[in-house]
């Protein structure tokens, strides 16, 4: 590895500030770690070329907007090599928002969000059965999400 794309201990302290508060703006980074705004924004640029950051997104609570049924599907797939053209179709459905290759009794692992129990059933039935290489689906609906994090990076 090229020594100037190497990951030290003030990488990880930006990243983990960032885990904490997304907004947060670099010269209070900087502050906090005893490095200026500047270096913050370089070092962010190297790790996004790097590929460890991949950019940003708004975390949403889905049930505020009306969106109050969040599943989990174990899709079986009729040969496990269909998973990328599977996987691909599933990135059209606009309610499917992970997708998993997964070792186990399921091909794919995914998580779809939908309004109520009858939009749940038109995503099932109209959507995902459709799919090509899918054989079934076992659907689990969560009921609460306790835990949502990412893991810690540095040593504090």
């Amino acid at each position: 590895m090229d020594k100037n794309l190497e990951i030290d201990n003030t990488d990880l302290k930006i990243l983990s500030l960032l885990m904490q508060d997304a907004n947060m703006p670099y010269t209070e980074i900087g502050k906090r770690i005893y490095v200026s705004g500047g270096t913050v924004h370089v070092r962010m640029k190297k790790m996004e070329q790097m590929g460890i950051v991949r950019g940003s997104q708004l975390v949403i609570d889905y049930t505020k907007l009306g969106w109050d049924i969040s599943a989990f599907l174990g899709i079986y797939l009729d040969k496990s090599s269909l998973y990328a053209e599977v996987a691909e179709q599933l990135m059209n459905i606009p309610e499917v928002v992970n997708i998993h290759y997964t070792t186990g009794i399921y091909s794919i692992f995914a998580r779809i969000v939908c309004r109520d129990t009858t939009h749940l059933r038109e995503v099932l039935h109209d959507k995902i059965q459709k799919v090509q290489g899918i054989q079934r689906t076992e659907t689990f609906i969560s009921l609460e999400e306790s835990v949502n994090r990412s893991i810690p990076l540095d040593e504090e």
